[in-house]
């Protein structure tokens, strides 16, 4: 999930990140995996860490958990944070998905994570940022995921539906944040989802699906802001 961001940090939040199962330093089990059950898994470290009232962001497959994580423990949450994410994947990402499925089945991870990095970022990043580029590629060519750990993380986006119960999350205040270009999840999935959330307030920030990368700056100024306007962050 990657280092906790300065931007947070130097606003006097504390900040926890996890690796799902299946990827990182997690255990990668063959699954099957659901995004009920990678709530389950996040809230145990919640609860390991003795947590009280938080804010809670996703992004991406990210997103999607964080909302599962809403509708069980949504009690607990001070605000919601929903970036690039939808509330159910339709006919486009799904066939992308199926694709990428195949893919991994016959070629490996990496090969998938090159079709990845083409969706996630700008024509702008790809023209100016090369060095950028080149090391997100390295990484992602060398991402050590077993096949079936893929399958499984892939199959909960594939199968990922909460759109009739976001109604639930009326009383948690919710932003869903997109990247201005984002074709891997497009925005208007995010603006949709944004709108099945009663009161949840929708805003873009420069980029595509990869925007937390490529304009950080950007990204953060929308999402602390946000933080800081919903309550403190001891």
């Amino acid at each position: 999930m990657g280092v906790p961001d300065p931007a947070l940090l130097e606003k006097g939040f504390r900040v926890v990140t996890i690796d799902n199962r299946g990827i990182g330093r997690t255990s990668k089990p063959a699954g099957p995996y659901s995004a009920e059950q990678l709530a389950d898994d996040a809230h145990a470290v919640v609860e390991n860490l003795g947590l009280g009232s938080y804010h809670l962001m996703g992004v991406s497959m990210g997103g999607m958990i964080a909302q599962s994580y809403a509708l069980s423990y949504g009690a607990e949450l001070r605000s919601l944070t929903l970036a690039c994410t939808y509330a159910a994947p339709g006919p486009f990402c799904s066939r992308m998905f199926a694709m990428w499925a195949d893919t991994a089945s016959v070629m490996g991870v990496p090969q998938v994570m090159r079709d990845v990095t083409l969706w996630a970022f700008t024509l702008d990043f790809f023209r100016e940022r090369g060095d950028e580029l080149a090391e997100f590629e390295t990484a992602m060519r060398y991402m050590d995921q077993p096949v079936p750990a893929y399958l499984a993380q892939l199959a909960v986006i594939q199968n990922f539906d909460e759109s009739a119960r976001l109604g639930e999350l009326a009383k948690i205040p919710t932003l869903v944040l997109a990247g201005e270009e984002d074709i891997l999840i497009p925005t208007r999935l995010s603006r949709e989802l944004a709108e099945l959330i009663p009161g949840a307030t929708f805003r873009t920030t420069p980029g595509g699906h990869g925007c937390i990368w490529e304009h950080p700056d950007d990204f953060n100024s929308e999402f602390v802001g946000f933080l800081l306007e919903n309550g403190n962050h001891e």
